[in-house]
């Protein structure tokens, strides 16, 4: 399996980064690729949880995730699956002096291989995903700034 991560320190508190995290509503303004979901069902983001939404025209289409485990304060992982990867995504909050420190981390198999698969993935589509979970972390760092702007 290949692995990607991301991570940022953001000037907020725990609570206030878990909340916005869970918050499916809010996710189109940060969750990069994301359209809207088309099923949350069995108590996500709790553990059994499951969550299937879709992307943007030409992101990765159906996205399934099944909780794994939920940890509240700490994070979650889950088991996710599109069209082209199947694997383990987890996010981690953890308490700074001053804000939050979120970490994303995507462990992945691609589902279509050829002998090309391993050359691709380490030129192309690792660096894809990693970006892609950079920007996630960006723009939640944008809205939480935002949400602060409103509160002052």
């Amino acid at each position: 399996m290949a692995r990607v991560s991301a991570q940022i320190d953001l000037d907020a508190p725990p609570d206030a980064v878990e909340a916005l995290w869970y918050d499916l509503r809010r996710w189109p303004s940060f969750v990069d690729g994301f359209a809207h979901v088309a099923k949350c069902e069995l108590g996500w983001p709790e553990e059994g949880g499951r969550l299937v939404w879709d992307s943007t025209p030409h992101g990765r289409g159906r996205v399934l995730e099944r909780v794994t485990s939920h940890i509240p304060g700490q994070g979650q992982m889950a088991d996710v699956e599109d069209p082209r990867l199947r694997g383990t995504q987890e996010v981690r909050f953890t308490p700074l002096q001053d804000g939050t420190a979120v970490a994303l981390q995507l462990d992945y198999q691609l589902k279509d291989r050829t002998p090309l698969t391993p050359l691709v993935d380490l030129l192309f589509i690792r660096r894809a995903l990693r970006d892609s979970l950079r920007r996630t972390l960006v723009r939640l760092g944008r809205e939480l700034d935002a949400d602060a702007e409103l509160l002052q």
